[in-house]
This record gives C-alpha cells, sequence and structure tokens, in this order.
C-alpha cells in the first residue's frame, strides 16, 4: 500500500462518511473524539508518519462534516409550502404540477415514475415525489406505457409517507426512498387524474429522454429477435434491464451468486470495450485514435445500460484507464478504482449504502489487492486458467461477506458455477448478443440466426445452472453479520493470504514473480517480490503463524455462521405479515418452529389477468423467508399450519422450498384450494415427514419447551383419506407452548364453537386451571371468537392480535379489544406495533415491538 497517497485518501474519506452515516448527536461526537484521540497517539508512535497521519484526520472530517451537511438538507419542503405539519399532510388530497424525470415502470396495472413537482395546491414547491398511479382497465395500461422522461405533467391524488420496517431486520421502504431523496409516495386513482404534456423546450433531461426511446428500441428488437425467456435474459445482459429477466432464471442464477452477470458491471464494459477496439481496428486507425473514440463512447454504454452505480464506477475507471494508457502514463488500478470512489461519493453521499456500489467496489479493490497474494498457490497450474481461477476465488472470497449480509445465502458451488459460466457469458454470449443487435438491425434473418445460436448457448447456461441448483444441501443460509465481523473476515483473510504467500515464495521461487500492484491483466508480471527476512529465519516459525491464521479465520466463519446465543431463553416472534399470522418459536436449546406463514389474498377475477405483476407481492417469499435468513435460521425443526386459509398458509409454501424443514404438521384436512394441494405435494416431494394433528398429542421439543394440542377434534377416517373442510377456522390447530415454565395459548383461527369445544372438555380442565400467562388472540381478533368465557378461563396477563394495517375485515373487532380490556390484559397489536417479540427466561417474559 506503500506510495498510494489517492489511495489512502479516499479510505479516510469512507471512514469519515461511514461514522456520520451510522452515528448521530452525541454518539458521533464521541466516535470523533476516539478517532481523534486514536491518531494523536498514533503521531506520537509514527512521529515520522504527522503529515500523512493529520491529512487523514482532515480528511475523515471533512468526510463526515460533508455527509452530515448533505443529510440535513435532505428534508421535505412540502410541510412548508402547504404551511402544514408533516403529520396532517397523510393522505391529504393535493392537485399538483410538474416534470417526469425517470421513465414509467408499468407492470400490472400500477405505474411507477418520479416526479419534479413545481407547484402543490397552487403553491410553489421543488421536491421530488414518487407517484404510483393505479391503472383501472387496459387501455389505461398502454396509454401510461406512452409516458416519457421530460413530460409535463398535472396530477390530483393523495399524498402518503413511505412505509418503514414493521418487522426487526425488516427492509425499511422510506430509509431506501429518502437515499434518493424522496420522502412522500403520492397515489393516483385512474389516468383520468393524470394530465400529461411534451416539454415545449430542449434541456438536460432531454438527453435522458433519447436514450430512454433508445434503450425501448433496443428492448424491442431483442424481442423481436429472440424468444422468450432468453429475451428477458439478453436484455439484462446486454442492457441492464433487470426487471424483464424472467422471474424463474433470476431466482436461479440468485442462488448461485450469478446475479452479478445479469447487473451491467465491469466485465460487460470490458466486453463492449473490447469489442469496440476490434471493431476500430479494422479501420487501421493510430493507437492514440482508437483510445480516444472509445474514451467518448463509453459514456453512451453507461447511459445505455441504465447509469447503475457499478456500470458508473467501471466507466470511470475505464476512461481513466484508457486516458492514462494513451498518454503513456504509469497505470495504477488501485489509484483509479481510488479516483472512481472518491468522485462518485462527493456526487452523491448515499451511494454509500448503495449495495451495488459496495459489491462494485469491494470487489474490484479486492481483485486488485488479494489476486497477487493468492497467485503462489496457483504458480503450478496453466498460467491462463491460474488467472481465471485466481480472479474467481478473490471475487468470490471478497464479495462473500456482503452477500451474506445482504442476501443471507451463499452457495459452495458458485466458485465452480462462476469459473465454468462467466467466461463463457463473457466472451460468447455477451459479444454474440451484442453482434445479433447489430446484424438484427439491418438484416432481421442473419440475425434471427445469430440469436438462434445464442439461444442454444443460454439453454446450455439454464440447463447447467438448474442442474447445480437441485443439490440444495450446497446452500448455506447465514445470518447478517455485524460490519465488526465484516471487517474482521477482510482483515483475517488479508494476513492468512499473507503468510501463505511468503511462506510459499520462501519456500521455492516462482517461476513468474508477483508484484502486489500489478494491474489484473498482468498478474504474472512484476517486479522480483521483496522477501525480507523471511529466508534468514527460516521456516518453521512462519509454519507456526500459519496455522493460528487459518484456525482464527474457521473460528470467525464459525462464529458468524452460528445464531445469536440466547443463553437459555426461548424467544417468541410475532412476525408483522399484514392481514395474516406467522409466529416464529426458538426454544432454549436452539430448535426453530414456524407456525404459519401469512399469505397474500388475492380476489382477482380471471379476466383481470392484465393486473397480474410480473414479480407479484408474496408475503412468503418477500417477507418471511427474508427475515428467517435474516435471523440465521438454517432449518425449520416443525412447520405447524394451523389451518388452510391463505393468510395463514399461502406464505408457508415459499418457506418450504427455501428453508430446510424437518417436519409438516397440519390439522389434518384439506380446503380443496390449489394453494393447499401444491403446499402438500411440495412437502411430500422434499420427503418432509408430515404429521395429521388433532386434540391430545403432545410434542416434546427440547427438555425445557413442551406443546400441547388442544384442537382441532379427530375427523374422519385417516385411510379414506384427507376429509375436505372448506370452512378452516373450526378446524384451527390450537396448542399450548410451556418454555422456560412460561405458558402461551396460540389459536390460530378457531371460532366461539371450537373454544366452547375446549371449555366443556372435562380432559382439559387441569390445563386450563393452571392457566396461561399470554394468549394470541384466535382470528386477528374477529367478532367470531374470544368469547367473554373463554378469556375469563385462561387468565392469561398478556394478548398478542395479529392484524393488518387498515384491513378490510376491520379488525380487531372493537367488541373484542372491550372484552380484553376488562380482563386487564396488556395487548399487543401488530397492527400498530409492527413485529411484536418475547423472550422468555425462568418464568418471566421480556416484551419489545418494532414500532414505538
Amino acid at each position: 500500500m506503500k506510495g498510494r497517497p489517492l489511495l489512502i485518501f479516499t479510505l479516510a474519506w469512507v471512514i469519515g462518511s461511514s461514522v456520520a452515516c451510522l452515528y448521530s448527536g452525541k454518539y458521533l461526537m464521541g466516535m470523533w473524539v476516539g478517532i481523534t484521540c486514536f491518531l494523536l497517539a498514533s503521531v506520537w508512535i509514527l512521529k515520522e508518519r504527522v503529515g500523512l497521519i493529520i491529512v487523514v484526520w482532515v480528511t475523515m472530517t471533512v468526510s463526515g462534516g460533508y455527509w452530515e451537511w448533505h443529510d440535513y438538507l435532505n428534508v421535505t419542503s412540502i410541510p412548508s409550502s402547504l404551511q402544514q405539519e408533516e403529520i396532517k399532510l397523510e393522505g391529504m388530497v393535493v392537485e399538483v404540477e410538474g416534470m417526469m424525470i425517470t421513465a414509467v415502470a408499468v407492470d400490472g396495472d400500477r405505474a411507477d415514475l418520479q416526479v419534479r413537482l413545481s407547484e402543490i395546491n397552487e403553491s410553489n414547491v421543488s421536491e421530488k415525489v414518487l407517484v404510483q398511479v393505479k391503472l383501472q382497465n387496459e387501455e389505461q395500461k398502454h396509454e401510461a406505457e406512452q409516458w416519457r422522461r421530460g413530460d409535463l405533467m398535472k396530477l390530483s391524488g393523495t399524498l402518503e409517507k413511505p412505509a418503514t420496517a414493521r418487522n426487526f431486520d425488516g427492509f425499511d421502504y422510506r430509509k431506501y426512498l429518502r437515499t434518493k431523496d424522496i420522502h412522500w409516495i403520492m397515489k393516483v386513482q385512474g389516468i383520468q387524474n393524470v394530465e400529461v404534456a411534451s416539454p415545449s423546450s430542449w434541456s438536460m433531461i432531454s438527453i435522458f429522454r433519447v436514450n430512454d426511446q433508445l434503450r425501448e428500441a433496443l428492448a424491442f428488437k431483442i424481442t423481436q429477435l429472440f424468444q422468450e425467456p432468453h429475451a428477458g435474459y439478453m436484455k439484462g445482459l446486454i442492457i441492464g434491464m433487470q426487471e424483464d429477466v424472467d422471474t424463474f432464471t433470476y431466482s436461479q442464477f440468485s442462488q448461485l451468486g450469478l446475479t452479478h452477470i445479469l447487473a451491467v458491471s465491469g466485465t460487460h464494459v470490458a466486453v463492449y470495450i473490447v469489442c469496440l477496439m476490434v471493431l476500430l481496428s479494422l479501420f487501421r486507425l493510430t493507437r492514440e485514435t482508437k483510445y480516444t473514440v472509445v474514451i467518448l463512447l463509453v459514456p453512451i454504454y453507461v447511459l445505455l445500460t441504465g447509469f447503475s452505480p457499478s456500470v458508473i464506477r467501471a466507466g470511470i475507471m475505464s476512461m481513466i484507464t484508457l486516458y492514462a494508457a494513451r498518454q503513456g502514463l504509469l497505470k495504477d488500478g488501485v489509484h483509479i478504482i481510488s479516483a472512481a470512489a472518491f468522485m462518485m461519493l462527493v456526487w452523491n453521499p448515499y451511494l454509500l449504502l448503495n449495495v451495488s456500489f459496495q459489491l462494485s467496489f469491494i470487489v474490484t479493490l479486492g481483485l486488485l489487492i488479494y489476486v497477487p497474494l493468492l497467485m503462489p498457490m496457483l504458480s503450478k497450474l496453466p498460467r491462463k486458467f491460474a488467472i481465471a481461477l485466481g480472479i474467481t476465488i478473490v471475487a468470490q472470497l471478497i464479495s462473500f461477506p456482503l452477500t451474506i449480509y445482504y442476501f443471507n445465502q451463499f452457495s459452495l458451488l458458485s466458485v465452480i458455477a462462476n469459473l465454468i459460466l462467466v467466461p463463457v457469458i463473457s466472451s460468447l454470449t455477451m459479444p454474440l448478443g451484442m453482434f445479433t443487435l447489430v446484424v438484427g438491425a439491418v438484416w432481421s434473418s442473419g440475425g434471427r440466426g445469430v440469436a438462434w445460436l445464442v439461444e442454444w448457448l443460454n439453454n446450455i447456461t439454464f440447463a447447467l445452472v438448474e442442474w447445480m441448483n437441485t443439490h440444495e444441501a450446497f446452500i448455506m443460509i447465514w445470518r447478517s453479520p455485524s460490519i465488526l465481523w465484516i471487517c474482521s473476515y477482510y482483515i483475517a483473510l488479508y494476513f492468512l493470504l499473507y503468510f501463505i504467500r511468503n511462506w510459499l515464495q520462501n519456500r521455492e521461487p516462482l517461476p513468474a514473480p508477483i508484484d502486489d500492484t500489478m494491474p489484473l491483466d498482468g498478474l504474472i508480471r512484476g517486479e522480483e517480490p521483496k522477501l525480507g527476512d523471511w529466508r534468514k529465519e527460516g521456516l518453521k516459525w512462519k509454519q507456526l503463524i500459519i496455522a493460528p491464521a487459518v484456525i482464527l479465520f474457521i473460528v470467525l466463519l464459525y462464529i458468524g455462521y452460528r445464531p445469536d446465543s440466547l443463553r437459555g431463553a426461548g424467544v417468541v416472534q410475532f412476525l408483522d405479515v399484514g392481514q395474516g399470522d406467522s409466529i416464529l418459536i426458538t426454544t432454549p436449546e436452539g430448535k426453530n418452529i414456524l407456525v404459519d406463514g401469512g399469505g397474500t389474498v388475492n380476489f382477482r377475477k380471471p379476466e383481470e389477468n392484465w393486473r397480474t405483476r410480473k414479480d407479484p407481492f408474496e408475503v412468503g417469499a418477500k417477507v418471511v423467508v427474508p427475515l428467517l435468513k435474516k435471523r440465521g435460521i438454517h432449518h425449520l425443526d416443525a412447520v405447524v399450519l394451523t389451518h388452510g386459509d391463505q393468510d395463514h398458509a399461502g406464505g408457508l409454501q415459499a418457506v418450504l422450498n427455501q428453508i430446510p424443514v424437518k417436519a409438516f404438521l397440519f390439522n389434518g384436512t384439506t380446503s380443496g384450494t390449489k394453494g393447499i394441494e401444491q403446499l402438500l405435494i411440495t412437502a411430500i416431494v422434499k420427503s418432509i415427514p408430515t404429521y395429521a394433528i388433532h386434540e391430545g398429542m403432545f410434542l416434546q421439543t427440547d427438555q425445557y419447551t413442551e406443546m400441547t394440542f388442544l384442537s382441532p377434534e379427530v375427523t374422519g377416517d385417516e385411510q379414506a383419506g384427507l376429509p375436505l373442510v372448506k370452512e378452516q377456522n373450526h378446524s384451527s390447530i390450537a396448542f399450548i407452548l410451556n418454555m422456560n415454565g412460561v405458558r402461551m395459548l396460540f389459536t390460530g383461527d378457531m371460532d366461539i364453537a371450537s373454544e366452547n369445544n375446549i371449555l366443556q372438555d372435562e380432559s382439559k380442565l387441569s390445563l386450563r386451571t393452571q392457566g396461561v400467562e399470554v394468549i394470541k388472540i384466535a382470528h386477528h381478533g374477529s367478532k367470531t371468537s374470544t368469547s367473554e368465557e373463554w378469556l375469563s378461563a385462561w387468565n392469561a396477563s398478556t394478548a398478542v392480535i395479529s392484524a393488518g394495517v387498515n384491513n378490510l375485515y376491520g379488525h380487531p373487532n372493537s367488541d373484542v379489544v372491550t372484552r380484553i380490556m376488562k380482563q386487564d390484559m396488556d395487548i399487543y397489536r401488530t397492527d400498530l406495533q409492527g413485529e411484536i417479540q418475547m423472550k422468555v427466561y425462568e418464568n418471566k417474559v421480556w416484551v419489545r415491538n418494532k414500532l414505538k
């Protein structure tokens, strides 16, 4: 790292911004004082580096101040324009005027776009808002697709604040939009409330308007040349339109850690530049002229591919590199990436929080630093294969912490998949795809012929990816690690590779020495590495250093993989899944039981299929599974489906598809719906032991936890198959959880008739006499259950109601809430408080909820 002042400057800038991002107020001041004291101590120790340390301190201070200043200015001006308090604007009907500043995204029955407001309710304002237009028929859908960036718009709709995270570790949409300087969502019902006019004059946004039209033209041409799912795949591969990639294809690539292929990044820019250089060589241009032309054409590709942080980074680095090559200047990859990072963070500090930005820069910087350390271990392999293997391994090692932090899973086959597929896709599929577009533009039949060859390659790729994904044992689920763990990982990895490299270099000279400052295209070139005193001090003690380094690295991975220790406590987590139920129980010995999985209820008629979105929201896939993964749930010891209603069962399909499950418990009936049938088929196909639960059954999960089932009653003959029960509420599974001496009653959607059956059953008298501390109120607080007698019988001190915010059913019913309050019980509601977590110690319960 010596002689790289720009790298040190950029790292100091990133650290300053990161500290300001993570902390505020007195905590930020405390961190600044701590860093200052640390650097002062460094001055005393490293007296010859006083100037460098002062520069680092100034850079970090300026960076933190710049972040705070930028964040301070990021506030909404709409309340002051309307002279209203912000809280009173929620749901207010407003009339606005402004300019459309993004391309419209029409998906199903909704059109999303961003508008820069110039006027709101006849008051001047300058603020960006996200507009969501609910489309009422297919004609409106086609009309919305004609809107263009730069159009002048008049809109009538209601203002809403973006949703916050309602579950611990959940996605916070409000914070996400704030990083894009958006504080409000405007919801418009139908195109009749929208007036659109084309811009009357040219402006900078006109460039993006033309660019959008070019992207649409390219996308349309790809659709003409390729069949599905190849058309959507090639759109993502060539012009960065990920939203058109088939959902199944995207999930398959994601599971193997191959989504970077579908997001235009450094590889795509490199392929584009190589193709341009080859094409320009045909015209016998000079070296300097070719570099100049390519430098001018790189920004065009950056625009055409969507202007994402990863492609901007690659574009800036490419232009700097090409300019340096044209001028005959020394090229240093670390300095170039440092310059690109600094420019982008000054342009927009919030890019520091962007996943694409983080992965792009960290992986690229990691390749420059770690590949030379790894190469000595591959020195006996053929040179080209060694370079490809080294880059692939390092890319996986470097991206691993961020991959598990954001996506919470990692495939052990990822290295093999990347090693096999990335060279094929980057050297064959992508160039051929670009060539197909060029040929297809002038000769459709010829373009279709080349497209057939690309589709043949794609079919091989898809088949290989799907085959690798059938080996589910290689997919590991990781909880989101802390920032401290991530930093420790990179430091431990560096020193591990550093010690191994020096030991190998001392053991036997490399046939081609490695220089730790060389660019990636010259990994086998460089000056003779300096081995210091390693040879003089022998090999034995170096081996003693390597062994602890390996052990430390393995221990670090183990700490990151294992779930958080509960220290003898159990946890019951009532997830906020909207209008539905989903409860995660973790026992003191670490057993995980999921009770219901929520579900998205769809009342859509067949003739309204046009409303269906490409990737429709499904609570199991979008909420339950991500939360389970973030919390490090490697497997579920049991899934309990209380009954077959969609708002309890629908989300479990995604759970069974993505999380290993050891046992599936249900009420022994079927509702006859396709969802329940598919769920049971999935359990059978995956060889998940399935049990029909009825009253009187008992389950001992560990020595501190037991489940006693109170209902449903036994129905039908087991030999005759599953009874068909359309009204599932009466057949809900109800059970008492006894964990660490604390008793909780779970009731599904049981009705008053089911409650009376239990109350009148003399065999359950002792259970009622013991009472419970916590009761989960049945059917989201509906008036069809939770009688006064039922509440009195159990003598609970706490009630939990799982209901959706502003749900259509009016749950919980006011009479039910009144009855609970008469029992002098504490009430927790997911519609008001978000996720509710109960940590169960020996005979006591500690409660917290997500929303204040």
